[in-house]
């Protein structure tokens, strides 16, 4: 019998963990969208695949499949055998998708009302107080004051719906959010801070705790509306550029 020591020992080899094609498929697709709701990538924007491979640093499949999911949330157009644009921006597009986004957010809104229990009020209540906190700051316009307001803004309207169960509404609401967030996005950049705002999402928020599901989703379309109402001012040159 061969001792211990004269055994041949093979080593045993991890394999290198690396990212799965799905885990690259979406954080190209976050990265990309991210980009065009805040106006990196401007409407209309070629988006040649080449570049963004050379960018990310993956496959041209890993590209096209990251942008197929962006032509399925509306912020990319597909031209056939001319490849990928960002998705142009018009006041008409802006006027559909603030009405669809009144008929989601009221929709998701009301059953979350009917719905909500202690912890649904406790993540409105926190997600309001983040938000409240940065509003003054909001007025310094900073990209990075802006993108902080953005994601507690977004993050206290997801509180607000968190207890409606319809994923089907919830799908498209986030879909039509996202495609408003470009809008605004470009509002904050050009126009002065809308006034009000906080007072607005005080309002929804103690309609939605007294459960007053009427008044709040009134005070929500209201909310939506005059966010429009904002945008539509931006001259058309820069909202529709050719």
């Amino acid at each position: 019998m061969r001792s211990p020591q004269a055994r041949q020992i093979t080593p045993k080899i991890h394999a290198v963990d690396t990212p799965s094609a799905k885990t690259l498929i979406e954080k190209v697709y976050g990265d990309l969208k991210q980009d065009i709701v805040r106006g990196q990538l401007r409407p209309r924007a070629k988006l040649r695949v080449e570049e963004l491979r050379a960018r990310f640093q993956v496959s041209s499949s890993t590209i096209r499949e990251a942008l197929l999911l962006l032509v399925a949330d509306a912020l990319v157009t597909s031209e056939g055998q001319r490849g990928f644009r960002v998705a142009p921006v018009s006041l008409d597009d802006l006027r559909e998708i603030t009405t669809l986004r009144k008929m989601m957010e009221t929709m998701a809104l009301r059953e979350s009302i009917a719905l909500g229990d202690d912890n649904w009020e406790s993540a409105v209540v926190a997600a309001f107080h983040k938000l409240s906190l940065i509003d003054t700051r909001r007025m310094r316009k900073s990209d990075e004051v802006a993108r902080e307001w953005d994601r507690r803004n977004h993050a206290f309207h997801e509180a607000l719906i968190g207890a409606a169960r319809s994923q089907w509404v919830r799908h498209f609401r986030r879909i039509l959010y996202h495609s408003a967030e470009r809008y605004r996005a470009l509002s904050i950049s050009i126009l002065n801070v809308r006034p009000g705002v906080g007072q607005e999402h005080k309002a929804i928020m103690d309609a939605a705790l007294a459960r007053n599901a009427d008044l709040a989703c009134r005070l929500a379309e209201e909310h939506i509306e005059r966010g429009f109402a904002t945008v539509s001012h931006i001259p058309k040159d820069i909202l529709d550029p050719d």
